[in-house]
Order: C-alpha cells, then sequence, then structure tokens
C-alpha cells in the first residue's frame, strides 16, 4: 500500500504544469530581519572562537560592556527626570500669558512675552475638543508642527479659547547633552581602568583558577596527595576549589584501592604458582620413576590450580562488578529451594559439623537464583571453614517488615570487634582466620556484599570471640 502511494504521489508531481515548476525554482527567500541577526551573530561567534583571551582580559570586556549597556538606561531615567522638572516651570509660563491678552488679534506680540517663558503665543479660535480627537489634535501640536523653530508647542485654555505657546528647550537640550557626555566619558574612564588592572583582577579574585591549573599540571601518581589551597579564595571560587579538592580525594582513594587490589591479588597468584613450579621441578626430577611422588605432585598441582581458578573466576566478578557489567537473569521463587540445596551440599561436604535448617513458608524474592545461591553457598563455606569439628551450623529463614532474612549462624571461633567494620573488604583476612591457616583470598565476603546489594539488599553481621558468627542477608520479599 506505501509503495502504491509512493508511486502516485510521483506521477501527480510529473504532471505539474511547466509554469509551476518554473515558478518553483525561481522563488527567492524572503528577507528576514531575524535571519540576517542570526547570521551576523553566528559570523560574530565564529571570529571571536578563533581568539584566545585570557580570562581577566575577557572578564574586564565584559564588564565594560555591562557598562555601556546600562548607559542607555541611565541616560533615558535622566532624561525622564529632567522633563518632569520642565512640568512646573511650563506650566508657570502657560499662566503668566494667559494672564495677558493678545495684543495683535489672536497673536501675542513679541514684545508682550519679553521676559516670559515664552517665545511664541496665539490663541485658536475654538478650543480643541475634549477626548480622544482632542488629545490626537494636541500631540500633532507639539510634536508635528513649525520644526524648525526652537522649543515645544504646548496647549492649555484661556476662557472660550484654546491658548498655544512655544516652550524653549535650550536649557533641557544642553542638559542632556552633558549629561550624555559626562556618562560616555565615565564609563569609558572605568573600562579602561578594567582592562589596564586586569592583574590586579587576577591575584585578587582569580588567583584559585591560577592554583588550580598550576596544581592539575603537575599532579602524577607520585603526588596524588597534593590539594589546591583555598586560601584568599571566597564564595563560588572557594566552592570549586573545594569540590576539585573532593574530586582527587576520591581519585586518590580509588588508585590506592586499585594499587593494593593489585598487589593483594599478585600475592595470592605468587603462591600456587610457586607450589607448582616446586611440584613440576619435583616430578622432573623423581616424579618419572617414584609412582607416590608423582601421584602427590598430580595431586597437589591439581588442588592449587583449582584454587588459582577460583580466585581467578572471584577476580573477574569483582572486575564485572566494577565496569558495571554485571548481568542479573531476574526471577519471583521460593528462597527455601536455594536454602535446602546448600544444606543437603553442606552435609556432603563436612560430616563433622551438624547442619540444621530452619525453613519459613509463603517467602518470595525477586532475584538471580544463582546469584543468591553463590552468595549463601560463600556464607555456608566461610561457617565451615571457621567452626571447630562438632559445631553446629544453622541456615534460618524469616520474614520481617516486608523483608526476607536469610542468616547462617555458626558456632566458631567468632570476629572481634575492632575487625568487623573490614570483613567486607577485599583480600582481608582477620588475624584468628590468618593463625588458623585457613584457605580462602578474603574475596568472598566482598562478593556476598555485591550481590546483596545489587538485588537491592544488605547483609548484617553479628559476632563474638568463642561464641559464633551469624550473618544475614536482607532482600525485598514479593508481596
Amino acid at each position: 500500500m506505501s509503495k502504491t502511494h509512493k508511486e502516485v504521489t510521483l506521477e501527480g508531481l510529473e504532471e505539474e504544469q511547466p509554469a509551476q515548476r518554473e515558478k518553483k525554482q525561481i522563488r527567492l527567500p524572503k528577507f528576514s530581519i531575524n535571519r540576517l541577526s542570526d547570521w551576523l551573530h553566528g559570523t560574530l561567534v565564529e571570529l571571536f572562537s578563533h581568539l584566545r583571551l585570557s580570562l581577566t582580559l575577557r572578564i574586564a570586556l565584559h564588564y565594560a560592556g555591562q557598562l555601556l549597556l546600562t548607559t542607555l538606561p541611565l541616560l533615558l531615567a535622566v532624561t525622564i527626570t529632567l522633563c518632569l522638572l520642565e512640568v512646573a516651570p511650563a506650566r508657570e509660563a502657560m499662566n503668566e500669558v494667559a494672564a495677558l491678552e493678545p495684543a495683535n488679534g489672536l497673536v501675542y506680540t513679541p514684545e508682550q512675552l519679553l521676559g516670559l517663558k515664552a517665545s511664541e503665543a496665539y490663541l485658536t479660535e475654538a478650543p480643541y475638543p475634549a477626548g480622544w480627537n482632542g488629545f490626537t489634535q494636541k500631540v500633532a501640536l507639539s510634536f508635528g508642527s513649525r520644526k524648525d523653530a526652537a522649543g515645544m508647542l504646548l496647549y492649555g485654555l484661556k476662557g472660550e479659547s484654546g491658548l498655544v505657546i512655544r516652550y524653549p528647550l535650550n536649557s533641557l537640550r544642553h542638559s542632556m547633552r552633558v549629561m550624555f557626555w559626562v556618562l560616555l566619558c565615565a564609563d569609558l574612564l572605568r573600562i579602561l581602568y578594567l582592562i589596564q588592572n586586569r592583574n590586579r583582577l587576577n591575584k585578587k579574585v582569580l588567583k584559585p583558577i591560577s592554583d588550580m591549573a598550576e596544581t592539575a599540571a603537575t599532579l602524577s601518581a607520585n603526588n596524588l596527595s597534593d590539594r589546591i589551597s583555598v586560601d584568599g579564595a571566597k564564595n563560588e571560587l572557594r566552592d570549586l576549589a573545594l569540590v576539585i579538592n573532593g574530586m582527587l580525594d576520591r581519585i586518590e582513594l580509588s588508585y590506592n584501592s586499585q594499587k593494593q587490589f593489585v598487589s593483594d591479588a599478585s600475592h595470592e597468584l605468587r603462591t600456587p604458582i610457586a607450589v607448582i613450579q616446586g611440584y613440576v621441578s619435583m616430578l622432573e626430577r623423581w616424579g618419572k620413576t617414584d609412582p607416590e611422588i608423582l601421584d602427590e605432585g598430580i595431586t597437589a598441582i591439581s588442588q592449587e590450580a583449582s584454587g588459582m581458578k577460583e580466585l581467578v573466576e572471584r577476580l573477574l566478578f569483582l572486575a564485572r562488578h566494577d565496569k558495571k557489567t554485571l548481568m542479573l537473569e531476574m526471577e519471583v521463587f521460593d528462597p527455601l529451594e536455594v536454602m535446602s540445596e546448600l544444606n543437603r551440599e553442606a552435609k556432603m561436604l563436612s560430616s563433622a559439623h551438624t547442619f540444621e535448617l530452619v525453613p519459613a513458608e509463603n517467602i518470595l524474592i525477586n532475584g538471580d537464583k544463582g546469584m543468591i545461591k553463590q552468595l549463601m553457598r560463600i556464607l555456608v563455606d566461610n561457617a565451615i571453614k571457621y567452626t571447630p569439628e562438632g559445631g553446629t551450623i544453622t541456615l534460618k529463614m524469616r520474614k520481617e517488615k516486608g523483608q526476607c532474612v536469610l542468616s547462617v549462624t555458626d558456632t566458631g571461633m567468632g570476629i572481634p570487634p575492632e575487625e568487623l567494620t573490614r570483613v567486607f573488604d577485599r583480600f582481608y583476612r582477620c588475624d584468628v582466620s590468618r593463625k588458623s591457616q585457613t584457605s580462602g583470598h578474603g574475596l568472598g565476603l566482598s562478593i556476598a556484599r555485591i550481590i546483596a546489594v545489587a538485588h537491592g539488599g544488605k547483609i548484617r553481621v553479628r559476632s563474638k570471640v568463642d561464641v559464633g558468627t551469624t550473618f544475614s542477608v536482607l532482600l525485598p520479599a514479593e508481596g
């Protein structure tokens, strides 16, 4: 249907009259003041964009332009004020002339007007009518007649006639000229002062900007602790300096975290690599003919390779999180499925511990089932590592204030209070865990917190040394 419509349209265009087609071809764009203004503005902007002017000079020119722009409104205000001041003398001149009778019919002679504030006066045969017509006649009289004469014609009443006088404006014009040149000269002097003293402006007002440029130019990985001085900065420039200093604080913290991350990752990978190299060397020397050494070496290399694989996978998970590329496959499910699977797996992995599951009915959450299982597996693995044989590990579910709470409680060695705030840091391991020489890289709880936060939840920890630890995961519940 659309193709047919396009074909019909083209045929219609081909059937246009030649005269109409020629008319369209020779049609010229209409002249527009707005179009001319836009062209001039664009040309000026492009021209000045190639000029590199200092900030202080541009500020001085800006204020100079503002001074010039204020000159015209100021002149207008002064003109209105001077005109208002002339109202009373003009009325007085009208009253003085009205007190006299014209000596030449309807016209006052120059001798009669000597010493008065009127250079010409005469009477009309009839007064101007009232209303709009009379008002327009008065305006035309004042601004449209005898422009060659000095002064303005003013209209008033004298008995049954209209009185017209010419009120001289020489003093008003002189005052306006003097005021115009005084204001213009004052503005020019102030403009020259601003331009000539722009260096003083730079020292007093814009010095923080120079400091910012110098600090930014010298920043490197070796001196990220340098900050912009806010001494002497005020108002917006001080706020800008503080914002940049805050940004530098965050950059330094992030940079140090990355350095620590690389250092810790290198340290964690160095140990298994050294073990693998040692067993490979041992196998090259004696393992080829000794089956026991061969089995020991293969087993050790396999274990270390598995540990390295786990570490690399966790590092990749953290990298995806840092790069904001972590994807979640959301679905609504019952977390009891995950907790039951973990309980069965844990019983098979560790027969030396007692596992208990405290289920809860009718709880649904919206999340990535695989990620939630990974989160809870990390907590269960930590509980197994740090709980002595014969201890109890409890997996519990409950609904609390519209949230699903999944918790893992152990009866292990516990975490000292001063270290509770750091257990979620990357590569951090408590002194107790180091002394016990338990395996691990210190990344599990970091990953667990990332998964919880990605689901709109959080993790709480409560622990007491030699009593046990409880990790609780709070997730939004459905319904």
